[in-house]
């Protein structure tokens, strides 16, 4: 299990209009680094998840700060390598491009001790959660069985039963009852865009040592490896 942490020098940071475009410099970078691609994409891959803190500009992001992380070992040991000169990208039918080679990498602590058992956490990158008729995507936490959602994934990508009870805070859902965002994934020559609608609140996560590692390490929720999911430490706040 490994998690990194890229970060820009402060007042340069890099610009994307699109989640796609910070996807695939990571695969860039990732692949360079000894990662097979099939590892990283496809119906096949290991877990991963990854996100980009920054803010938001009216026709543009900004990203000042990467986090990327995955509990599996191989990977683990192919993202000790990334080399952030290889995190670039250019998209030449738009001429869109992102380059995050002036980042200084480090290496994330295991936040979880033993025996730790709970983790108050928010989301470094919103949550995804299909819904069931899967015509679209939860907008609303108070309407979700989120443990439930969230354990099914998990156990899936584990192997095992994932037990974690997850609960939003409930002052945060009250004052802010509309907590769901837009997140464009995608643009099209044609000048459509394709997009996620996913929740942001803090959680507090309950289990077990095992449990609360591979949620810490592989996200939570679906669409993990696009950007979903990412957790953080509460007490760190966004900028980690």
């Amino acid at each position: 299990m490994l998690r990194i942490q890229l970060t820009l020098p402060r007042h340069h940071p890099a610009r994307y209009r699109f989640l796609d475009l910070v996807h695939d410099a990571i695969i860039n970078a990732w692949t360079k680094a000894g990662a097979a691609p099939e590892q990283l994409i496809g119906s096949q891959a290991a877990p991963w998840t990854f996100a980009p803190i920054g803010d938001h500009r009216q026709d543009h992001n900004r990203l000042h700060s990467l986090v990327i992380a995955t509990p599996d070992p191989q990977l683990s040991t192919s993202l000790s390598r990334l080399d952030p000169a290889n995190v670039c990208k250019l998209r030449p039918s738009t001429q869109e491009q992102i380059d995050l080679s002036a980042a200084h990498k480090q290496l994330q602590p295991d936040p979880i001790l033993p025996n730790q058992q709970r983790l108050a956490t928010l989301l470094l990158s919103p949550l995804a959660i299909r819904r069931h008729d899967r015509k679209g995507w939860h907008q609303d936490l108070r309407q979700i069985d989120l443990s439930a959602a969230v354990n099914a994934r998990l156990s899936r990508l584990g192997g095992r039963p994932v037990k974690l009870i997850i609960t939003p805070d409930s002052l945060y859902l009250r004052a802010n009852p509309r907590h769901s965002v837009l997140i464009p994934t995608k643009g099209f020559g044609n000048g459509k865009i394709s997009f996620v609608i996913a929740l942001a609140a803090p959680l507090l996560l309950e289990g077990s040592d095992e449990d609360l590692r591979l949620a810490w390490y592989s996200g939570i929720g679906e669409k993990n490896r696009n950007g979903f999911g990412c957790l953080g430490q509460i007490e760190q706040g966004v900028g980690q």
